[in-house]
């Protein structure tokens, strides 16, 4: 749905990008609510209500993706969707760029490769458009920034949405009663059917959003992945295939080095999880082990060196709590000491 977006805010000219915006603002927070209300989904707010700190937070979220929106629509009906595009491409890069600024976070060689790389992206295409892609770079940023707020916020999807237009709310209203006052306001002068459209922001806005928790329930984190590129493929191919987009080739070669940096990533964020799931699968085979080997020991009366039968450790393996009769009403996996080294390497890792 995110990918084929550009197609719909076209349909909402002659509305300028910051009516085009207020419109969204207004009519996301009022389908949002009808949701929440038909899902009985309130306890959240009065929690959100006592904690200061997350309500600036989600000011501060707010105030970013009202950029990312604004410059969104502005660039799509501006003619400018594959530049647009690429801010999505380039979004994992800038949010890793981020994690090791202001988290501290350390980065797998191959990570390093990739920031590299799309770093020699962005100036391939700022040669290639005579000035740097600030639209791709204004995108990617806000949304980075935006993460990470909502991270810290810690959300649900709907429920963030809301919060969030509802700090967009009243600055929205007043700038529309505004435009209305001075006469250049577009909502209701070019007929039912575009004003419908302009009403239907607040869906375009949330419906991708609710399939998207939905499918992050169902689909494997690793393939969720992946098919979040699917957005700004779409919206790369409808900005050549539909809107005839200018391509020349320091382009085409600005682009090829981002896939080539989203390439590496993806490959090694699937070797990680195929290493951590070995890692994962052997120390619960180990476990199994050593809890049989335990409950054997129980049962015969007798304790093998180096295990403790009814406490908590068997070395270097796990951790088990064993009934009588043999049977496990506990094991917890606590790894070897080679194991534990490699996990905590890991885990200063993002």
């Amino acid at each position: 749905m995110w990918g084929l977006v550009p197609l719909f805010w076209p349909l909402l000219k002659p509305a300028g990008a910051v009516e085009i915006l207020a419109h969204r603002m207004v009519w996301s927070l009022v389908v949002v609510g009808i949701a929440l209300l038909f899902i009985r989904r309130w306890d959240w707010a009065r929690e959100l209500l006592r904690q200061p700190r997350r309500l600036g937070l989600v000011t501060i979220a707010a105030a970013v993706i009202t950029v990312n929106w604004g410059v969104y629509i502005w660039s799509v009906n501006s003619g400018h969707v594959v530049e647009a595009s690429l801010g999505y491409f380039i979004n994992p890069l800038v949010t890793i760029a981020m994690g090791v600024l202001l988290l501290g976070e350390r980065l797998r060689p191959v990570q390093w490769a990739a920031v590299g790389v799309g770093f020699a992206a962005v100036l391939v295409l700022a040669f290639g458009y005579g000035r740097p892609p600030w639209i791709s770079l204004c995108l990617a940023f806000t949304f980075a920034t935006y993460g990470l707020v909502k991270k810290k916020v810690n959300l649900g999807g709907l429920e963030s949405l809301a919060a969030e237009t509802a700090v967009q709310f009243l600055p929205a209203v007043g700038y529309l009663v505004w435009l209305a006052t001075q006469g250049d306001i577009v909502f209701g002068t070019e007929g039912a059917g575009h004003a419908a459209l302009l009403a239907a922001t607040g869906v375009v806005t949330a419906a991708p959003l609710v399939c998207f928790g939905a499918a992050a329930i169902r689909v494997p984190l690793s393939t969720l992945g992946l098919l979040q590129y699917l957005a700004p493929v779409f919206q790369f191919l409808l900005g050549i295939l539909y809107f005839h987009e200018a391509m020349p080739p320091e382009r085409w070669a600005g682009f090829a080095l981002v896939w080539l940096a989203l390439s590496l990533l993806t490959w090694d964020a699937l070797r990680t999880a195929r290493r951590n799931a070995s890692r994962l699968a052997a120390a619960r085979v180990a476990a199994t082990a050593a809890g049989t080997s335990t409950a054997t020991t129980t049962g015969m009366g007798a304790t093998v060196p180096g295990t403790t039968v009814t406490g908590t450790t068997v070395t270097g393996t796990t951790a088990a709590v064993v009934e009588a009769g043999g049977s496990e009403s506990a094991l917890t996996h606590r790894p070897g000491p080679e194991l534990a080294g490699e996990a905590a390497g890991d885990r200063d890792r993002p």
